[in-house]
């Protein structure tokens, strides 16, 4: 497989997780005392329940559409032919500021217990009227965590909605999705550049803009998979990398415009090249974040829905094996019927889950805060009980940021990624594992 091919080679780079551990951020913002409403400990979600992956509620197929190729390659011959990551990368024209740059009231959203040790925010030029959403990285796309020769992370947001995010659940009224290609090469100077996501119509001579706040991402080797909410069966697009057009009028439109093709003031594109469809009927579970897995094998995805705090039901957790075919590089095994099945499925009390992440024994699963401007609880959950990372300043479990959405493991530099608001942070998954009273099992 090309890419595999190109990419996988021997792990390294312990030397930089050692650097990293060495360069903690003093994030004094987000270690302000937490307020008396978040006092109270919330209730332990318990164990994991165990579905059948085959039947009743842990089944959830997702069938396989493709994008037809003559589609693609249509849109390709009137666009211009399509460029790779790499290319969108030596283009960044935009810079992220490290965190004594950053606003106070963006860093107090920042987790106080374990701390980031790496944080960056967005500007408001660029991000004013977008809503923050999911980070994934090239520790996803490769195990030696790099895209060619860049360090990458991906950072989706979504038209409308509140700029520092919001209470409310995923809903399908977000607008236009694009997605911040981020330069890491220089930890102290992160640049970057906007792709907006698009989906092909009118049989490849037009696209129109992805429409859904992107809850869930992970970029697995040449492939960009993405949660969506534009229709009752829509679960997750999936785009290539390789196939990123060059938008080449600077207009608030989205598609075929007199004089070529914009892109909403951005500079790139991506055409969707396929679609994971759920089943149909009423109550159907709907992912709403994705993660990468790479101690499983195959390597897995893990996707969880999103259920409302006040709801009467448990949220429930899938996992989804990934192809080892050279052909169907970056996207879900399926069977002969084109339709990928979940290898597990799990039950949680965990509610108002916003990022899931599952690596060897242990899944963890971010819940938002209770109330605007606080901080919510970080579980690790497995089948035999559940743990929560406790704050030092008065030992309650609301300790992890408010607002932050998915959360993506570099297994290479061994950091968490996530997103608060307009901030951009990291940190070791050991800290989290020491805040949870545990030994890692790295």
């Amino acid at each position: 497989m090309k890419h595999r091919g190109r990419h996988r080679r021997r792990r390294r780079g312990r030397v930089l997780r050692g650097t990293l551990a060495g360069t903690a951020l003093a994030l004094t913002a987000a270690a302000t005392l937490i307020s008396a409403s978040q006092a109270t400990v919330a209730d332990a979600p318990g164990a994991l329940k165990p579905l059948s992956a085959s039947a009743g509620p842990g089944r959830l197929p997702l069938a396989e559409q493709q994008v037809p190729g003559q589609w693609l390659d249509r849109l390709a011959s009137e666009m211009g032919r399509p460029v790779g990551a790499g290319t969108v990368l030596d283009g960044a024209d935009h810079t992220l500021r490290n965190a004594d740059g950053c606003p106070g009231a963006e860093k107090h959203s920042l987790p106080v217990e374990p701390a980031a040790t790496r944080a960056y925010c967005f500007g408001g030029a660029d991000t004013r009227g977008w809503r923050p959403g999911a980070v994934t990285t090239s520790g996803d796309a490769d195990d030696d965590g790099r895209w060619g020769h860049h360090r990458v992370i991906l950072s989706g947001w979504t038209r409308g909605g509140a700029g520092g995010g919001s209470l409310d659940g995923p809903a399908p009224d977000r607008g236009l999705a694009k997605v911040a290609f981020v330069d890491a090469n220089d930890p102290d100077r992160l640049r970057y550049t906007w792709a907006l996501l698009a989906v092909p119509v009118d049989g490849g001579r037009d696209y129109r803009g992805l429409v859904s706040p992107l809850s869930g991402m992970v970029w697995y080797q040449d492939k960009l998979l993405v949660t969506t909410r534009e229709g009752d069966r829509d679960a997750l697009y999936v785009y290539d990398m390789d196939r990123i057009q060059r938008a080449t009028v600077d207009s608030d439109a989205v598609g075929r415009v007199r004089g070529g093709w914009s892109a909403y003031g951005n500079r790139y594109v991506l055409p969707a090249v396929a679609s994971y469809a759920l089943p149909g009927g009423r109550d159907v579970p709907h992912p709403a974040a994705v993660s990468l897995d790479r101690s499983t094998s195959p390597d897995s995805l893990v996707a969880s829905e999103w259920v409302p705090a006040d709801a009467d039901r448990r949220t429930r957790l899938w996992r989804y094996a990934l192809s080892r075919e050279p052909a169907r590089s970056g996207l879900l095994a399926t069977a002969s019927s084109g339709r990928a099945d979940p290898v597990e499925a799990y039950e949680t009390k965990t509610a108002d889950v916003r990022g899931v992440l599952s690596y060897r024994s242990g899944w963890y699963l971010d819940r938002a805060a209770g109330t605007p401007g606080g901080h919510g609880t970080l579980w690790r959950q497995d089948t035999k009980g559940a743990r929560a990372t406790e704050c030092a300043t008065d030992e309650t479990r609301h300790c992890w940021s408010g607002r932050s959405g998915s959360l993506s493991y570099w297994e290479e530099t061994g950091e968490v990624w996530s997103q608060s608001g307009r901030m951009l942070f990291a940190l070791p998954l050991v800290s989290v594992d020491r805040a949870l009273g545990r030994p890692a099992d790295r």
